[in-house]
């Protein structure tokens, strides 16, 4: 029997520390910028391929390998022994999650930085530090189709992205909170909340003179709808916990009663980034206004939530067994 999952004894303490519930944040986020930025490039510039990129578009294109590139470091300096990290990409198990992973990452990361290169083409151009990647633009704008290709192939890719993290823990089956056919969606959902959250920050921030007030009410509504129905597949998370019974039942209800990782969903997953969102979007956003001190503090609250909901499945995961 594999010794890693053999016994339960070792999840009295935390195995799988902080770096890989950020990992795990900045690959969903990574994913959710990238989609959000596809997204918005392909309802707003679709008729009109001369406009400036609008900022989200931008924004999430520069975020999405910026995220995931760090969130692989982190990974990669958590293994424990870095220099080494190259043997996952040399050794191949095709029935393993992380395997698979690893194949989709490696495919992922390489034309997220193409799709950036193709938006931030006359930057590159401008750019004596980074001409030298002005043939590579060139030659995919000189095939018409090609760029509309790499863009269709990294929106799925993303999207797997996303759904890979909740497949990674999912699989391992002797921890009742992250052995749940729920996990992929839950992560898919509040990745892709994450990167629109993401997307306004960064364009609000460093793309102003493309900025376009529709496309971030746009995304607004579009991340409110992500969040009531990232609800349901919350609820759908614990109930399926408790229609399991035995084990499952009580790791379910250890970790929402936890006097840490209890607080730690209640207040900063629901109330934090699910809560105050609604009320905000509610009140001060109400009619989709533009108010972009509110807008900031909401995108803000997102993400906070979106890291906690991380940081609550890989630590409770590992300290509220149902034993």
């Amino acid at each position: 029997m594999n010794n890693m999952w053999g016994s339960m004894e070792q999840f009295s303490h935390i195995y799988w520390p902080w770096p890989i519930a950020i990992y795990l944040f900045l690959a969903g986020l990574s994913a959710g910028a990238i989609m959000i930025a596809l997204l918005v490039k392909w309802n707003k510039h679709e008729d009109n391929t001369n406009s400036i990129w609008d900022a989200m578009v931008k924004a999430g294109a520069i975020t999405g390998p910026i995220a995931i590139s760090v969130g692989l470091l982190l990974l990669i300096v958590d293994l424990g022994k870095p220099l080494s990290f190259y043997w996952l990409m040399l050794k191949y198990n095709f029935v393993s999650v992380m395997t698979l992973g690893v194949l989709i990452l490696c495919v992922y990361t390489p034309i997220s930085f193409l799709f950036a290169m193709i938006i931030f083409e006359k930057e590159i151009e401008n750019s004596k530090l980074l001409s030298f990647l002005s043939p590579i633009t060139k030659f995919i704008r000189s095939f018409a189709h090609l760029a509309k290709y790499v863009e269709y192939i990294l929106m799925i890719l993303a999207i797997c992205v996303a759904m890979y993290t909740g497949f990674l823990l999912s699989a391992i089956q002797k921890l009742p909170l992250w052995n749940t056919p729920i996990l992929p969606l839950l992560f898919l959902v509040s990745g892709f909340s994450s990167g629109i959250a993401a997307n306004i920050l960064v364009g609000m921030a460093f793309f102003k003179g493309s900025l376009n007030k529709d496309s971030i009410k746009y995304l607004l509504v579009l991340d409110l709808r992500a969040i009531m129905f990232e609800i349901p597949v919350l609820i759908m998370l614990f109930l399926g916990l408790h229609f399991a019974g035995g084990q499952a039942a009580e790791a379910g209800v250890q970790a929402i009663t936890h006097p840490t990782y209890g607080m730690m969903f209640w207040i900063g997953v629901v109330a934090i980034g699910i809560v105050s969102p609604i009320v905000i979007a509610a009140t001060a956003l109400k009619n989709h206004a533009y108010r972009p001190v509110y807008i900031v503090l909401n995108c803000f609250l997102i993400l906070i939530g979106v890291v906690l909901l991380r940081f609550f499945i890989v630590y409770a995961g590992q300290i509220c067994t149902g034993l």
